[in-house]
């Protein structure tokens, strides 16, 4: 697992209109993200019904993941940008947390979204990055897991993910989660709140659900890539069904 304190942030951001009209934003969004200033790295994505990925859809709400050089960047994507005023115009629903990254592994699309040197990982790392400990100091955690599923393990994947989607809604600890993902059934994230790091571990290691869709994972190869990352959120704004989150 690799230490990625340093000046970069991250930010996700959570839009739902009234029409799955919306979708078209996802094409006409793209190159408007590519020509953004200190955008180092951003994906849109589709969101799921449920809390963990799931094959279902909701067509009317859609996430950006992005990755920054620093905070004034952002500040100038929010304040100028097309897409962040059609944000605060059309959505009928808008969320956004700003993100400082404390440690990730793996690859999204062959990189390392936060510009960290490749490390090989260990069990103890891997078991570490699983269950999401926060820095010191405590306080809520944010975790992003993203994979991209072996055609031949998609049913099996998906069969493992209902228990794992009640046992999240199970979680006192859970203040938020959703499923993510940038293309139909086989390229999935779920990005999630935390109330601390232990509530992280909870799930990690003492529900059952869990722990054998993981060790699935490993000894069944499933994923082709995968990318675990936890932050250190701050300065959310908006509301994320009905509520912020983070209050």
């Amino acid at each position: 697992m690799t230490d990625t304190s340093t000046s970069t942030i991250a930010s996700f951001h959570l839009i739902r209109y009234d029409s799955a009209r919306a979708m078209r934003h996802m094409a006409f969004d793209r190159p408007l993200l590519r020509s953004a200033g200190g955008l180092l790295f951003w994906r849109l994505l589709g969101t799921g019904r449920g809390r963990a990925m799931s094959l279902g859809a909701d067509l009317r709400r859609w996430a950006l993941f992005a990755v920054w050089r620093g905070e004034d960047d952002l500040d100038a994507f929010l304040r100028d940008s097309p897409i962040a005023d059609r944000w605060r115009s059309e959505a009928s629903e808008f969320w956004q947390v700003r993100l400082a990254p404390t440690a990730s592994r793996g690859a999204w699309s062959g990189r390392d979204p936060f510009h960290a040197p490749a490390t090989r990982d260990t069990g103890d790392t891997r078991r570490g990055a699983e269950a999401g400990a926060a820095p010191p100091g405590g306080g809520p955690v944010a975790v992003l897991t993203r994979a991209s599923i072996r055609p031949r393990r998609l049913v099996a994947f998906y069969r493992s993910v209902p228990p794992v989607d009640e046992l999240l809604r199970r979680q006192d600890g859970c203040l938020a989660s959703i499923g993510v993902g940038e293309w139909p059934l086989a390229r999935q994230a779920t990005f999630s709140l935390w109330r601390d790091r232990e509530a992280v571990r909870a799930f990690a290691y003492r529900g059952e659900a869990h722990r054998r869709v993981i060790e699935r994972v490993r000894s069944d190869d499933w994923y082709a890539e995968e990318l675990f990352a936890r932050f250190t959120p701050y300065a959310a704004e908006g509301t994320w069904d009905g509520a912020d989150p983070l209050r």
